[in-house]
């Protein structure tokens, strides 16, 4: 049986290819999305990767994968450091939740290092470029198992 897991990316990660390069790469975010897919195909998983601006519908998609018990890796972008409506929907989450990151949040600006996603998540993988999802990816696969 496929286990559907949701792929969300929040603001100006729809721009990757675009957006600071020397930071996240000249990938673009169908790049992304096609490299999502793939590896959920090889691990048997469904994977449906979105992107929003927009911190509502991040939260509304995050209480359709509570309401439905699916994982999440999760890139909440910007709304990763201040976010409390989104902390407060992943607390209700019902499913493995990575936390993900393109660049090292931990080596970047004072207000990058702080997540309001973490306290709430199995784990976080950053740093790593598109090889963060994979890994993520690969983290909801073993979580599922053990389930």
């Amino acid at each position: 049986m496929t286990r559907r897991v949701l792929v969300l990316n929040g603001p100006n990660l729809g721009r990757l290819g675009k957006r600071e390069p020397a930071v996240y790469g000249t990938a673009t975010y169908a790049d992304l999305v096609a490299l999502c897919e793939s590896t959920g195909k090889e691990l048997g998983l469904d994977v449906d990767v979105r992107q929003t601006e927009y911190e509502g519908e991040l939260v509304t998609w995050v209480h359709e994968a509570c309401d439905e018990r699916l994982p999440v890796v999760l890139n909440a972008g910007a709304l990763t450091h201040y976010s409390y409506a989104l902390m407060d929907a992943l607390k209700m989450r019902t499913a493995p939740l990575v936390e993900v990151h393109i660049s090292n949040i931990a080596a970047r600006e004072g207000f990058r290092r702080e997540s309001v996603v973490t306290p709430v998540a199995d784990g976080i993988i950053a740093g790593l470029g598109f090889q963060s999802y994979v890994l993520a990816l690969h983290a909801v696969a073993s979580l599922l198992e053990r389930a």
